[in-house]
């Protein structure tokens, strides 16, 4: 507020870099020369080069933006203005996520919050490469009716399309939020398989992110669900739940809309909270890692 009400709180910059103990190190952002700022940042992403990627999935946000690592403006693919269809490969569609492939220079883009595909782009050069929807098919914006857990699962992404990751053997994984699966793809977008997790919530669904646990073998995924407020692990070629830690709260340990999830080379989990949440916290991998079933009592 201007002025401001009470001696708390002063607008943080849109893009803050921290240590691994929570001192902020560095931070920049927001409108510039040479590219169009998001309405409402969603979405962050630092390559295997250190470039930082970042979406937007504000009413006008139709692109996404990448920078160095200090702020300087490289790239924009897509651009803002009135939304259009996702058969527009111009521009996004409140795009939510990415993720880059930098052996083949590719970027995927979970697009998003008002289209229903996983779009891919050139990563140097910003060039259209393909795109697909659901079960690989072409993208649709067929009005589609609510989630249902028992009718037939739906043969077109829900909106928010909300992550992308790519694993070693190849696979694409992606976040089909409202839905409560992750489809999985090859990179060319042919499907092949996807898998229902906590199936039977509504709201916002349980799907929101995932990240890929970086044994050899990546042999789990990490889910955070913002609807049930837990991070679970899944096995990653089965999608069995084979441990959960978190829930409702405002303690530390607890979520409240928990949205983003990242790990390091150690196995810490980082997590954002979105709505009032607001917060960051670190989750440290102690010992040998020990998944157990929660009881279900």
């Amino acid at each position: 507020f201007n002025p401001p009400r009470t001696k708390c709180c002063l607008p943080a910059p849109p893009v803050m870099e921290f240590d691994q103990q929570g001192n902020l190190v560095k931070a920049w952002g927001g409108k510039g020369e040479g590219y169009d700022w998001p309405a409402n940042e969603h979405g962050i992403i630092i390559d295997a080069k250190g470039f930082v990627w970042l979406a937007g999935n504000g009413e006008t946000d139709g692109q996404i933006l990448k920078f160095t690592r200090e702020g300087k403006f490289v790239m924009q693919i897509g651009k803002s203005g009135p939304q259009t269809d996702s058969k527009d490969t111009t521009r996004l569609g409140r795009p939510a996520n990415m993720t880059v492939d930098t052996a083949a220079n590719e970027i995927y883009v979970a697009d998003g919050y008002y289209n229903h595909r996983i779009i891919v782009f050139d990563s140097e050069t910003g060039a259209f490469k393909r795109m697909w929807g659901a079960y690989g098919k072409p993208p649709t914006d067929e009005k589609m009716g609510a989630y249902n857990p028992d009718a037939p699962p739906s043969r077109q992404f829900a909106n928010p399309v909300h992550c992308v990751r790519i694993a070693k053997d190849g696979l694409v994984y992606v976040c089909d939020r409202q839905n409560n699966r992750i489809q999985v793809f090859r990179k060319d977008g042919s499907f092949v398989k996807e898998m229902f997790i906590e199936k039977q919530t509504l709201a916002n669904g349980s799907v929101w992110d995932l990240e890929i646990w970086n044994d050899p073998k990546q042999t789990f995924l990490i889910n955070a669900d913002g609807a049930n407020n837990e991070v679970r692990t899944l096995v990653r070629e089965s999608g069995e739940i084979v441990g959960r830690f978190g829930r409702n709260g405002r303690m530390a340990g607890d979520f409240h809309w928990i949205h983003n999830l990242a790990l390091d080379s150690k196995g810490n989990i980082y997590t954002t909270e979105v709505d009032n949440g607001k917060r960051a916290q670190k989750f440290l991998l102690i010992g040998n890692m020990v998944l157990k079933k929660r009881s279900a009592k």
